[in-house]
């Protein structure tokens, strides 16, 4: 057996690689299912490539770190096949998440996946190995698996659960420890021992013609990070009428205003669960109660944006909060709410379906 060390900073640059390239695949689909298909088909093979790049960037930063005392090799036909195997694995993941309703059994398959691809890639990767061979057993195999692919799971279930910047922030983090941890937990698992052999599939690379690759592949992501990010930080614009000056929603002070008995009373948006448009005015549907409301639709839609309602129809304005059921119909849909006497259910538009779908979570 060979003894063996690790250059350390190396290893934080494939902690930051993973990072890097976690956060921009998981943002980049950010909105993604208000997209059409054609347009999602190619976010999603472009986040594919990013995510399952950065799998396999970070795999080789770090065993451009790993000092052996002898001089080693990989094999290129087999280097390259660790990187399509991450960019297919990761891309299914993606293909369920976007194409089909967003489950719990969705999320936590995709994470499987992802978690499942990260070993796959890991393992053809070291498969690649010449004149060093490393060497593991089947326990070792599964206790890698089960760290990347529990830390896959909570990166997808968080990223995917509610997309916020705080959960995307939040599933970078776990996704970029899931593909640390579980090529550090295999790798501490395997011994390697010298091997007479070079006979690999394809022209063997050295270190420094993997370095060149290497390199190349975390500038990209590191192109990539950088756009993305900027999109991240920057003030997100508010949705402004057909015509006329961009508004900045009103800061909710006192509430929803409504009129009862020559008075008008403020509500709390969060009892609110829908809002219908009445001419220039609209009436709001709170538990047992129609309530007039002096502001007219495209106002209220304004100024209760930050409070998550949006636009189901261009009559109505839902709250998801209070929708118990969603019912998808040929090319449009319905929103029903329990617990609201004064109304059952809403249509949705055609137009607005992909919105409400996403912020429904389905």
């Amino acid at each position: 057996m060979l003894d063996y060390s690790h250059n350390t900073w190396l290893v934080v640059a494939s902690l930051a690689v993973a990072l890097m390239a976690g956060f921009t695949g998981l943002y980049l689909t950010h909105g993604a299912s208000r997209l059409d298909s054609q347009r999602r088909k190619f976010v999603v093979a472009l986040a594919a490539v990013i995510l399952g790049g950065g799998i396999w960037s970070m795999h080789f930063v770090a065993m451009l770190g790993l000092q052996l005392p002898i001089l080693f090799y990989y094999d290129a036909l087999i280097t390259l096949m660790s990187a399509l195997v991450a960019i297919l694995m990761v891309g299914l993941a993606l293909l369920l998440l976007h194409f089909r309703p967003r489950s719990v059994q969705t999320m936590i398959g995709s994470g499987v996946i992802v978690g499942l691809g990260i070993v796959a890639m890991h393992y053809v990767g070291m498969a690649g190995m010449q004149l060093c061979r490393p060497v593991y057993d089947i326990f070792d195999v599964v206790l890698s698996a089960l760290a990347s692919v529990i830390l896959s799971v909570a990166a997808f279930w968080v990223a995917y659960g509610n997309r916020t910047q705080r959960n995307i922030l939040l599933g970078t983090v776990c996704f970029g420890l899931a593909v640390f941890t579980m090529h550090f937990v295999a790798t501490g698992l395997t011994d390697f021992v010298a091997s007479d052999s070079l006979g690999g599939a394809g022209p063997a690379l050295d270190n420094q013609v993997l370095a060149m690759g290497v390199t190349v592949s975390v500038f990209l992501i590191c192109g990539a990070f950088l756009l993305t990010g900027i999109t991240f930080i920057e003030p997100k614009p508010v949705t402004a009428p057909a015509s006329g000056p961009v508004l900045e929603p009103a800061p909710m002070r006192a509430g929803v205003p409504y009129e009862r008995e020559g008075q008008t009373l403020f509500a709390h948006p969060a009892r609110i669960a829908a809002i219908r448009a009445e001419g220039h005015y609209t009436v709001l549907y709170m538990d047992a109660e129609k309530l007039f409301c002096p502001w007219s639709i495209t106002d209220a839609e304004t100024r209760l944006l930050p409070e998550g309602f949006l636009r189901a129809h261009r009559s109505y304005l839902v709250n998801p909060k209070h929708v118990s059921r969603f019912e998808r119909h040929k090319d449009n849909g319905t929103c029903y709410f329990d617990g609201v006497d004064a109304l059952s259910k809403v249509p949705v538009s055609r137009s607005r379906l992909t919105d409400i779908r996403e912020a429904l979570g389905v």
